[in-house]
């Protein structure tokens, strides 16, 4: 005998907990939610809307492709995909010349990219650093830099090494970037020494730490990181995931910081406005990959192909990465001038469109309270953001879509004042 359940309410029947907000629309970097009030979406989505909401170039080419072909098994070509593949190694920093588009997600892309250093190096420890972020795989939540990641679960992914990043705001060194020396990369080696395996295949890095805090390193440290690397023949991956395709001004942060990886990750923005597909791109030395070792249905599916060939045409416009980098100074000089006169402001920190504003206690410790009850206030001024280490962090993320102007910078500058008031 059957019994009808009750519809239930969705807070009822879903496994997680749901956010406050019921979005309904969304266009550019604009959202609306049920009740009608609109946001400034400062964190592009979950930093994937490169191109905002609903870009109608975007939207455009995916109707075009359902009318053609919707999915294709990766044992065949599709016109899209093979683009995309073409316009990424064209694209890249020279030495990355090989595309792998097998994966649907930042944690399979970082996943693979962690399997094929291994197989090429016939090594395995993975380096990571603290508060690093490569995903919400058991793999990949298993080497992330922060414990509340890994401390759930009683089996976890071995050969991880977790070394301090370069976090010249809270160096754990206690040294500043004119003292240090650079021994956030020095001292890797005694973490080699003393707390590996002895068999080490590759450090994988955001270039600037996202969920970690915004953390931009100081200049030089990228260099150095690669010359220890080669050095001891290690394979340096760039996770690209949230700093690549002009989110920082340049096309890659390899761009901007100079410095060509080993390998590079890409996903979120990849496709501009929400359809999943990501990429790893490694050198020619790293071809020898047979596919059937990293591959999911939905990776390099047609219609995000489709959606990443008009993004990336467009992010390749003449002035569209200048007016990254024009909005991006607006609202980074902003933010520093409300630094200025507000003490529990401690560091504004940022690339391009890639900015976090680290609040602090009196005694300059983490504020992680305060960010959040900011992060609410915020919210109630029209502002989406993020606090990093998923709450547990203090700083104030901020990765709004790479269309906004300079006009629209000012606009978000002002709420964060008035927010700032509000909860003063």
């Amino acid at each position: 005998m059957t019994t009808t359940k009750r519809l239930p309410a969705p807070q009822e029947a879903a496994q997680y907990q749901l956010g406050d907000i019921m979005l309904v629309g969304g266009e550019g970097i604009r959202a609306w939610d049920a009740e009608g009030r609109e946001f400034l979406d400062c964190v592009s989505g979950t930093f994937n809307l490169l191109l905002g909401h609903n870009h109608p170039e975007v939207m455009a080419a995916v109707r075009e492709q359902t009318e053609r072909l919707v999915f294709a098994s990766s044992s065949f070509q599709t016109e899209p995909t093979n683009r995309v593949i073409q316009e990424l190694a064209a694209i890249s920093p020279p030495n990355l010349t090989r595309v792998n588009l097998r994966s649907s997600s930042g944690s399979t892309a970082n996943e693979g990219a962690i399997k094929m250093a291994q197989l090429h190096t016939g090594r395995r420890d993975v380096i990571v650093p603290f508060r690093a972020h490569l995903g919400q795989s058991l793999a990949t939540a298993s080497l992330n830099g922060t414990t509340k990641m890994r401390a759930p679960f009683p089996y976890r992914y071995p050969g991880g090494l977790h070394v301090p990043g370069p976090y010249c705001f809270r160096c754990f060194y206690r040294q500043t970037p004119e003292t240090c020396g650079m021994l956030c990369v020095d001292r890797i080696e005694d973490f080699i020494t003393y707390a590996s395996s002895g068999s080490v295949a590759c450090v994988v890095i955001e270039p600037i730490s996202g969920a970690g805090g915004n953390i931009v390193p100081p200049d030089g440290y990228l260099q150095e990181l690669r010359r220890f690397c080669d050095e001891r023949e290690i394979v340096l991956v760039f996770d690209e995931i949230q700093t690549g395709l002009g989110r920082t001004g340049r096309m890659f942060a390899a761009d901007h910081f100079g410095v060509q990886p080993h390998m590079m990750t890409l996903a979120k923005g990849l496709t501009g406005s929400g359809l999943p597909m990501a990429a790893i791109l490694t050198e020619e030395r790293m071809a020898d990959w047979d596919r059937s070792l990293h591959s999911f249905t939905y990776g390099s599916h047609t219609l995000s192909a489709a959606a990443a060939l008009a993004t990336l045409e467009i992010v390749q416009r003449p002035g569209f990465l200048e007016n990254v980098r024009a909005s991006g100074d607006v609202l980074l000089g902003r933010l520093r001038d409300l630094q200025k006169d507000n003490p529990v402001i401690g560091d504004v920190r940022g690339v391009g469109l890639m900015i976090g504003v680290e609040l602090v206690e009196p005694d300059g410790s983490q504020a992680t309270a305060r960010a959040n009850a900011y992060q609410r206030s915020l919210q109630s001024h029209g502002i989406l953001t993020r606090v990093s280490e998923h709450g547990n962090g203090s700083t104030i993320e901020l990765r709004p879509p790479l269309i906004l102007t300079p006009a629209e910078a000012h606009t978000i500058a002002d709420r964060f004042g008035e927010a700032l008031e509000a909860i003063a």
